[in-house]
């Protein structure tokens, strides 16, 4: 592979005498760029496109989302194929999923702060549907050759993928009603219906109570919110009332909370505006609303939060008109001045020209200013207002500046991989592998740290499905059929067999785990998944050593 690329300005010799230590440092800022690239331009612009084409949210993760996540695997399986025509992308993409799995769902065991609750569903679904990808992909390369059909097998089983993402709420609705034992599950719907009928009440407090029905329940998504209340509550409301429960941290809650009412002022201005001055029935309706609306508070912070608001609305109530104006302008100006603070905390990319406070953030700016220099002027940034119109602009310069990366991030590997004679799939099974799911762990973690365990593990199951079916079958299917048609694909590596095996086993026994862990991620459970991800690598290493098989030809060496 390496005589694929261009000549290194170092020997080989001088490379062993300490030039090496140059490619690392190369290979690990280009983990970081392509980070900074997909967080920070790629992914809002498929946010953009998502908007645009009126993608509901389950077909935009499954397919533009994955995408975002998975597009450093995409383009290093893209250089693997048709550039070092080795297996460095077939071993970076099964030693990702490996990562996914293992290692991203025991650094949220270990390190959300809390016990996660899981639902039986998501990770069902993605985890048998993932586990036939990789049975799949275990037939097609056992012949250690893959052709046109079985390339395009792939592709389409992720078309397949797509649809049941499309029609995922009706497929769970089916599986509800076929589960009689629904009191396992934390976030079923069951649940949300029972409680409805038992006590009559508004959304926000089933919400509320639910949020202490298990001790450490996760937190309902908003889609099941809207499905329970169809008529009731629009995406927003749902969206606000989630957020000032107990798993958001205090700040998001506060000002959701203030956001909350100040829509209530709003509707109270303009429902005192219609009365023609019956102020009576304009004070009954607006408090009766909020009460409505999620004043059965389940602790003592909820409590103070909604208290106050209440307290807030029954004072406003008996002002003057006037007042009310004056009051609603100034909370206006008050919530600006707040998102204006938010602004001022480092949001996105760094800017060459914008020096930021603090030690740490003037070293991180130092640090990123070539990368943040060079896609200051060639990547516009569409989260911007005044450059939200050039979001295609900005998805195809990323996904240039992606490419180009990837190729960096690939050619320093294999340089590294050959000074120490380490075969490809080695370094695409280790180094690489993690060095381009850092990024996934990261997300996750928040994620799981916010207790939204199922958007953490789907994200990391979710994202494997498309490195498999994607960015394999696609890098494969243009090179057999548009390239070179009715030509083969040729693995060298027998490893691999074994290696995808174990990736099989992988899933078996995270679900195995979490089943016989009560649907719960906690630190047992992730200090278990990061032991097996330890003895995956150690096994994977030996096996490509030849240690229990002849699997692979000894490197090729200058002389």
């Amino acid at each position: 592979a390496l005589h694929e690329f261009p000549n290194d300005i170092f020997t080989n010799e001088n490379r062993r005498h300490g030039a090496v230590v140059l490619h690392v440092l190369c290979a690990v800022y280009m983990f970081y760029a392509l980070a900074i690239v997909c967080d920070d331009f790629f992914v809002p612009s498929l946010e953009k496109i998502c908007e645009r084409l009126h993608l509901s949210e389950d077909v935009a993760g499954a397919t533009f989302m994955a995408a975002g996540s998975s597009a450093p695997e995409l383009f290093t399986s893209v250089i693997g194929v048709f550039i070092t025509k080795g297996d460095v992308g077939v071993g970076t993409i099964v030693g990702s999923a490996v990562f996914n799995i293992l290692c991203i769902i025991g650094v949220c065991g270990l390190f959300a702060g809390q016990v996660v609750a899981l639902s039986s569903w998501s990770l069902l679904r993605d985890s048998i549907y993932y586990t036939l990808s990789v049975v799949a992909l275990i037939v097609f390369i056992y012949d250690e050759k893959v052709s046109w059909w079985e390339s395009l097998v792939l592709v389409l089983m992720y078309v397949i993928y797509i649809i049941i993402m499309k029609y995922n709420s009706t497929i769970h609705h089916l599986f509800e009603r076929k589960t009689k034992n629904s009191a396992n599950m934390v976030n079923g719907l069951a649940n949300n219906t029972e409680m409805d009928d038992n006590s009559n009440c508004d959304a926000t407090v089933v919400l509320l109570k639910k949020g202490n029905f298990h001790r450490k329940a996760s937190v309902i998504m908003v889609d099941e919110l809207l499905s329970a209340y169809p008529h009731q509550l629009s995406f927003s409301e749902a969206g606000l009332r989630i957020m000032i429960t107990s798993h958001f941290p205090p700040k998001t809650r506060l000002s959701m909370a203030s956001r909350m009412l100040i829509n209530e002022r709003q509707r109270l201005i303009n429902s005192r505006t219609y009365s023609n001055g019956e102020s009576e029935v304009a004070i009954k309706i607006p408090i009766k609303h909020v009460v409505e609306n999620g004043t059965g508070p389940s602790n003592a912070a909820e409590r103070g939060v909604n208290g106050t608001r209440r307290d807030e609305d029954i004072a406003e109530a008996g002002n003057e008109t006037e007042n009310e104006n004056e009051d609603n302008e100034n909370n206006e100006n008050d919530e600006e001045e707040e998102e204006d603070d938010d602004d001022d905390d480092h949001e996105g990319p760094y800017t060459p020209f914008d020096l930021p406070t603090g030690k740490i953030e003037i070293l991180k700016w130092l640090f990123t200013w070539p990368l943040s220099f060079v896609l200051y002027f060639t990547v516009p940034n569409c989260n911007k207002p005044h450059l939200e119109k050039w979001f295609m602009v900005t998805f195809a310069s990323s996904t240039l500046w992606i490419a180009a990366f990837s190729y960096m991030m690939v050619w320093m590997v294999t340089i590294i991989g050959y000074t120490l004679g380490i075969p490809d799939v080695i370094m695409g099974i280790t180094f690489l592998a993690a060095g381009t799911s850092v990024p996934d762990c990261m997300a996750s973690l928040i994620v799981a740290r916010q207790g939204m365990g199922d958007m953490a593990v789907s994200n990391s199951i979710g994202s494997n499905v498309f490195d498999i079916l994607i960015g394999l079958g696609l890098p494969w299917a243009l090179q057999t059929l548009a390239v070179n048609y009715g030509s083969y694909i040729r693995l060298n590596s027998r490893g691999l067999i074994y290696s995808v095996g174990l990736l099989l086993a992988s899933v078996f026994v995270t679900v195995f785990g979490v089943h016989m862990n009560k649907w719960r991620l906690d630190k047992k459970l992730g200090c278990v998944c990061l032991s097996l991800y330890g003895i995956f690598l150690c096994f994977s290493i030996m096996t490509e050593f030849n240690v229990f098989t002849f699997v692979n030809l000894p490197m090729c060496r200058d002389h």
